[in-house]
């Protein structure tokens, strides 16, 4: 097959921008990003995974923005 074989899943990674967690928090929300990544290629989908691992190990409410050309702000206090 030739090199461009366009069934291959383009491979997305998670990128922070800023940050106002702990370095141990933001490794876990890169890795339950991954996850979701790796299990759905739907934005919303991606969405719904990670805020619902992040309200099950850490306390609702989280709110999880996916996806390229939009700006956001977001904070959690604990």
């Amino acid at each position: 097959m030739p090199a461009g074989d366009e069934t291959k899943k383009e491979k997305l990674e998670p990128q922070i921008k800023s940050v106002d967690m702990s370095e141990d928090m933001q490794q876990e929300a890169i890795e339950v990003a991954q996850e979701a990544m790796e299990k759905y290629t739907i934005e919303k989908d991606i969405a719904q995974h990670i805020k619902r691992e992040f309200d099950a190990k850490k306390g609702a409410t989280w709110h999880c923005i996916v996806g390229r050309n939009f700006g956001s702000f977001v904070t959690h206090g604990e």
